[in-house]
């Protein structure tokens, strides 16, 4: 069964980076997933796209159940598809933690928000770099999660754009203790200071983490240089 919970509680453990799969080596999965458990992460990402809503197509629910077999993390699945009400319960069904819907995806996420929060899932809205932040507020009372996104989805690599930090700082004062606040697109050493100073709690890391010889290192990096930035702050 999904567990809510498990996902709100990491923003009392804020700053989290969270370990996005879509670079991981698909060919020695179990090995990365430990390799992660090791390095001492508090969740994994999972990017599920549809080849639809964006112009990419990764992995649906059998992966997302074979990683839930092989780890008792949170799983935070970010759906980057079209009509994500449709396919809300078979995720939730496969091990996911929580789902993240995007709001260009549907246009009035209300239902679905309240659906995956019925199916005992933690409820994230997604928006795009050119998506103004004025389209999520109403929303944001039925949000576990608010994910800010720094690049369009559809591949990883991508360059940080500074929107983003602005988007953070508008909504860190509009949401509440139990909400956090996810960002997600080129998120390096370079970046995750300005994004924690600007108040997001989660941190979406892909090449960050998968493209360095050694996990444990460039996780605990990452989480201490945001954690400067987040006490200083003191959000």
């Amino acid at each position: 069964m999904p567990s809510r919970q498990s996902v709100v509680q990491l923003r009392g453990a804020a700053p989290v980076v969270l370990p996005s799969l879509l670079l991981c080596d698909f060919g020695n999965l179990e090995r990365d997933v430990r390799r992660l458990e090791d390095a001492g992460v508090r969740g994994l990402h999972l990017d599920v796209m549809d080849g639809h809503f964006v112009p990419n197509l990764t992995y649906g629910m059998p992966l997302v159940e074979a990683i839930r077999k092989l780890t008792d993390l949170p799983l935070d699945v970010h759906l980057m598809i079209s009509e994500p009400a449709r396919y809300a319960a078979q995720f939730c069904d496969a091990g996911a933690d929580s789902l993240t819907i995007h709001i260009e995806a549907a246009p009035n996420p209300a239902p679905i928000l309240q659906q995956i929060q019925d199916l005992g899932a933690a409820a994230g809205l997604a928006f795009n770099p050119d998506t103004p932040v004025e389209a999520i507020e109403p929303y944001l009372p039925l949000c576990d999660i608010v994910l800010v996104m720094s690049v369009m989805p559809g591949f990883g690599g991508q360059a940080f754009n500074a929107v983003a930090i602005e988007k953070l700082k508008y909504l860190s004062d509009r949401i509440g203790p139990e909400q956090s606040l996810e960002v997600d697109g080129g998120i390096a050493m370079s970046t995750i200071a300005s994004c924690a100073e600007a108040g997001a709690h989660l941190f979406v890391v892909g090449s960050a983490i998968f493209g360095t010889p050694d996990y444990a290192v460039s996780v605990s990096q990452l989480e201490e240089r945001a954690r400067t930035a987040f006490t200083t702050t003191g959000r």
